[in-house]
């Protein structure tokens, strides 16, 4: 009779572990309204086997920008602080960056002239700091940094600087039969090197802008040297086109920021079945920063004004988030 007793309780514990486990709230780092409830509800819409919406699990594909979607952003990107640092540790090699610019800006921190610049002016840096070296050599470089630096308002470590109700809905789907993909202008060999051990997506997983690197064997070593040349920008309509060729398949849900991130959201959510689209807007000045319409980075625009007609989410940082990043 004991023993019977024994088992039913057993049992019953289970039970009631299983019960909470299953009730147990994904994102607790969101406040409740209507962002997690849609959320919450696409996700139980496409894993519904029953369901008019269900989605098979290889066709769960979703797609996040990085810059401003899953970390901060400002007061620059941090890849272009991870160049400016890089030009400074070069500089005793380059006397002549000492008189033009726009590594002269560089060297000096005048963000205003660097900012007039323009796109011409990052991609020079991006060039002289980026190239000349292995993809290995580089991922060593990054992870160096990364160890090291620390952003100017928080003092924490850039990969400290995630946002943690972005980390709740990347394990929130990946439990739920998703294969989540980083998507972002940003360098692919730059965050190859780091995105694994912070958001959980593998290298093979991540689509970014990229230099040209071309194979090379020297001393019967064979090699890869990274280039100083353009090979694909991932911004903007190109999004869509870094989706197809690494990706083979049209996401069924896209997150991104900005304005840069429109054409990847509008081609996911204008495929077939359930789809669904969430902006992050930043609005919280007090815990992160509030910039959309006028910023110089991350500008949102058109996504305010269209995105809630195509039916997208437009996610409050102030209202919809408990919690900035990682405590």
């Amino acid at each position: 009779m004991r023993t019977l007793r024994w088992l039913i309780a057993i049992v019953l514990v289970a039970a009631t572990g299983f019960v909470q486990a299953q009730t147990a709230d994904p994102l607790p780092s969101w406040n409740d309204g209507p962002a997690k409830a849609r959320i919450v509800a696409f996700v139980r819409a496409v894993t519904d086997a029953d369901g008019k919406d269900f989605v098979a699990p290889p066709e769960r594909v979703a797609v996040f920008d990085n810059d401003g979607t899953l970390w901060s952003e400002q007061p620059a990107y941090f890849q272009l602080l991870f160049a400016l640092d890089r030009v400074k540790a070069l500089a005793p090699k380059h006397p002549e960056w000492k008189t033009k610019q726009p590594f002269k800006a560089a060297l000096e921190g005048d963000m205003k002239t660097l900012a007039a610049s323009g796109e011409k002016g990052l991609l020079t840096l991006v060039m002289a700091t980026h190239a000349g070296m292995t993809p290995e050599q580089f991922r060593k470089t990054v992870l160096d940094w990364v160890a090291t630096a620390r952003h100017p308002r928080f003092k924490r470590p850039y990969t400290e600087l995630v946002f943690q109700p972005m980390l709740e809905l990347l394990a929130y789907l990946r439990a739920n039969g998703f294969k989540t993909y980083i998507v972002s202008g940003g360098g692919i060999e730059f965050m190859r090197a780091w995105a694994e051990g912070v958001y959980g997506v593998p290298p093979e997983q991540v689509v970014g802008s990229s230099i040209k690197t071309q194979y090379v064997v020297k001393n019967g070593v064979p090699m890869l040297i990274r280039q100083p040349a353009i090979n694909f920008i991932d911004d903007k309509a190109g999004k869509p086109v870094g989706i197809l060729q690494h990706i083979g398949r049209r996401p069924i849900a896209a997150f991104g920021n900005s304005d840069g991130d429109f054409q990847m959201l509008q081609w996911t959510t204008a495929g077939g079945g359930a789809r669904f689209g969430l902006l992050v807007h930043h609005d919280d000045a007090a815990r992160e920063y509030a910039y959309d319409r006028k910023s110089h980075i991350g500008k949102l625009v058109r996504g305010l004004d269209e995105g809630p007609r195509l039916g997208w989410t437009i996610v409050s940082m102030k209202n919809d988030w408990k919690q900035v990043y990682p405590k």
